[in-house]
Order: structure tokens, then sequence, then C-alpha cells
């Protein structure tokens, strides 16, 4: 790809020296149009997955579950109104009612259907997070390593897009939680094709513009999820779980600028690396090696772990948590709006901490403010079970991700430990907050099942973890 890298010569300069076979990765020269042109188009590609990952992790799946575990508790015909269910176990639990024999056995069920509900989320989300978890290290190793006229990371792109959208038009077809699974994992296969999406910014971006292109695709990103999740949940309402099938086409529309118009340049000149299983298998361990980069790594575990215990049933909170519940056409479009009502804070937050931790060449103080700020969010509807709680603590918590969201991303690649290994490296940083993703529906769950269903339980132990998350990156000597 002649343009990266080799704008903006001077007319009369000397040919310009070949490129040493080593060379792997140049970067693009600021503000030129191949420049733009790549931003551009990482920024959609990264869209295409966010909007996908927003659509059906805060809408479709969550209600997707609730449907078949309420069909298989209640019966698919019984007729229960879960919503009135709700609020008479609200009543209940505060004396205002005293229940029926009839009542009593629907709530007993109810409290059944809350833990089951919880419980099978949780092993989609996770089962499918922990294939993406231990694949993203090993897809990135063999983008490193991968020989092409389209470059090294492209071909997985691509793939990941086409998976991707393959996978996604199955889910509505799936009849029960085994099926969901499987398919579900398929698509988080095909989501680690955002590994690669990520080094290109390593391989393509110079040094002292990382944190503001992660600024600004950080921006985009984040509002791209809210989007796919307030569409998801005004498509609910009216077409049900082909709701999906919008979301795989976008999938692959918007990969098309980065691949055909932003192309990577061929890498077949590259020095070729035999692979091997055992690199493959090392590309787990070899950063974690680095004691900078283990310590940036555990806090992104568990900042992840901890932002995911307090959110993970966000849609079964509105209809089970706060008083008055909420029903599941209302909290498929209530559940968006509280990451709408954050977009504000969120998008200022990943403009001034990007172009700020790069000016003051500060990283660390911004993730412990991160972290402190996502904390203190999930004190509110722990002490206050309502909807204006729900909204303070989406608005805290946005605030929060969105600075650390880019300054996270601007920590991983200022502490690598092997520049010609972006891929491998990143790809282990991916790992951490997939793992944080795993955990955190498996914590989650198990202490509302523990609890005998009762979604409180979830804030106090989401608050710990998170300001853990924050310390965890104070001994980084590395960076700032």
């Amino acid at each position: 790809m002649g343009s990266i890298g080799s704008e903006h010569v001077p007319a009369g300069a000397p040919p310009a020296a070949p490129q040493a076979p080593e060379d792997l990765s140049p970067r693009y020269e600021p503000k030129t149009k191949a420049y733009r042109r790549y931003v551009s188009g990482y920024a959609l590609a990264s869209v295409a997955f966010s909007l996908l990952w927003g659509a059906v992790l805060t809408v479709l799946l969550p209600l997707q579950v609730q449907a078949l575990e309420f069909a298989r508790i209640f019966g698919p015909d019984s007729g229960v109104d879960l919503t009135a269910l709700n609020n008479l176990s609200s009543q209940v639990a505060s004396g205002a009612v005293t229940p029926t024999a009839e009542q009593r056995d629907q709530l007993n069920l109810l409290a059944e259907f809350n833990s089951s509900r919880a419980a099978g989320l949780s092993l989609v989300t996770s089962a499918g997070v922990v294939i993406g978890m231990f694949l993203s290290p090993i897809i990135g190793t063999l983008s490193d390593r991968t020989r092409t006229k389209w470059g090294r990371r492209t071909p997985y792109i691509a793939a990941g897009a086409v998976l991707g959208a393959a996978a996604i038009s199955l889910m509505p077809l799936a009849p029960n939680l085994v099926l969901l699974v499987l398919i579900w994992s398929i698509v988080q296969v095909a989501g680690n094709a955002q590994g690669p999406l990520v080094a290109t910014v390593a391989d393509r971006v110079p040094e002292d513009r990382l944190g503001s292109v992660s600024a600004v695709t950080g921006v985009v990103v984040y509002f791209a999820a809210i989007v796919g999740a307030v569409v998801a949940g005004m498509l609910f309402g009216a077409i049900g779980l082909a709701s999906y099938y919008p979301f795989a086409v976008t999938l692959l529309l918007l990969t098309v600028p980065l691949i055909l118009l932003a192309r990577d340049r061929s890498s077949k000149h590259m020095p070729r690396e035999k692979i091997r299983i055992r690199t493959l298998f090392a590309s787990f361990v070899i950063a974690l090696r680095d004691r900078d980069y283990r310590w940036a790594w555990i806090s992104k575990v568990l900042l992840w772990s901890g932002f995911g215990i307090g959110t993970t049933y966000g849609i079964y909170m509105l209809q089970s948590y706060i008083t008055p519940a909420l029903s599941a056409e209302e909290a498929a479009q209530m559940a968006p709006l509280l990451q709408v009502v954050a977009l504000p804070a969120t998008m200022v937050a990943m403009a001034v901490s990007g172009r700020l931790s790069d000016k003051l060449r500060r990283r660390k103080p911004f993730v412990v403010a991160a972290a402190i700020i996502i904390a203190v969010g999930f004190l509110v509807p722990w002490v206050w079970p309502s909807l204006p709680a729900m909204f303070i603590q989406a608005a805290l918590g946005g605030l929060g991700l969105g600075a650390f969201l880019v300054v996270d991303q601007a920590l991983f690649i200022d502490l690598l430990p092997d520049p010609e290994a972006r891929g491998r490296d990143l790809g282990m940083s991916a790992v951490g907050q997939n793992l944080g993703n795993a955990i955190a529906p498996i914590i989650a769950g198990t202490a509302v099942a523990v609890v005998g269903g009762s979604y409180g339980v979830v804030w106090p132990i989401a608050f710990i973890i998170v300001v853990v998350a924050g310390l965890a990156v104070l001994p980084i000597r590395r960076a700032r």
C-alpha cells in the first residue's frame, strides 16, 4: 500500500531508501489523506461490532433467555403476568399484602424463575466469552504471522464479519439454551476479529496520536453501542427476535470501508516465521511475564468483572428489582435509555481523558479516577432501588467507563513488551476484558441464586471489585 508513510515527499528529494524487512508496520503521517481514510474505516469497522454488542447484550439476548426460561418454568401458555407478579412480590415483601395459597405458589415459581434466568444468561454469556478469551491471543498471534497481499490483519477482520453475520442470523432460531450457547459462542469467535482490528491502531497510528485516536473512535463506538441498544429495543416491540437480522446485515456493510478503502499493505515481503502450536499457547503467558503489563492486565480483568457484575442484569433489574416493576416491553425500551442518559458524560470523558493523558503523558491517574467514579455509581441503586437511581448509576458508570476505555487502550499500547508482536499482546489484553466479562455473570448469577433470586446483592460486590481494579495500576513503573 503505497500511501502508508509515503505522502508529502518534497520535490527533487532523493529516492527513499527501501524499507527494511524488519520495518513491519510503517505508520501514517498525521493529517494525510491515508491517515484520515484509515481512521474513518477503523471507526466504522469498530462501530459494526459495537452496534451488535449493544443490541444483543443489552436487549436481545437477555430477553431471549428470559422467554426460554419463562416457558420452561411457567409453561408456554400459562398466561402469567410477570409484571403484576413482580409488583405483588414487592408488596408482600413490604408487608402490604398477604398472599393467597395460589399466589404463594406463583411467588415460589417467580423466585425460581429469577434465579434460573440469571443462571441461564450467565451460562450463555460466560460460555461465549470463555471461548473468545482463549481464541483472542491465538488469533492475534496468527495475525502477526499472516503473510498475504491483503496484509496481516484484513483476512481476520473480513472473516470475522462474515462469520459473525451468519451466526447472528441463526440466533432467533435457537429453541433452547444449549443451542443458544453454541450459536452465541460462534458469534464470540467471530468477534475476536476485533483483536486484529485494534492491532491496526498500533500498526498504523503514530505514538503521539494513540490516545487521541482511541478517544475519537471510542466516542463513536460507545455511541454505536447505545444506538444498537435503542434500535433493538424499538425493533423488539415490533418484530421480536427477528430484530437480530438488521444487525447481521449492518456488521457486513460497515466493515467494507476499512477493507477496501483503507487497504493494508501486503505482508508477503515480511520475514516468515513458522507457526508452532507451542508458540500459539505461549501467547497466553509471554506478555504476562512483563511485570507492568501484568498489573495493567489484572486491573483490566477486575474492572470489567466489577462493571459486568453491576450491569449484567440491567434489563432484569428493571423488571424485578426496582419499584414499581416494568414489563418486558417497557424494560426493552427503558434499558437503552439508561445508556442514552450516560452519553454526554461519556463522550466528554473520552475526549478529555484521551487528549489530556497524551498531553500529560500520564495514564494511571485516569484509570484510578475512572474506577472510583464507576464504584460510587453502584452504591446509588443499592440504597435506593428505583428507576431514577438506575439512571444516576448509568450516568456515573458511563462517565467512569468513558475515561477508562480510551486511557486503558493507550496504556496497553505503551506497555507492549514486544513491538513486533502487537497482535499477540493486544490479543492478550482483550483476554483481560473477556475474562472479566466471563467472570462477571458467574459471580452475579451465583450471588443471586444464593440469596434466593434477589438482584440487589450485586451492587456491593461490584463496588468492591471496581475499587480494587483502580488500585491495581499503582504498581506499574513504565507508565505514570
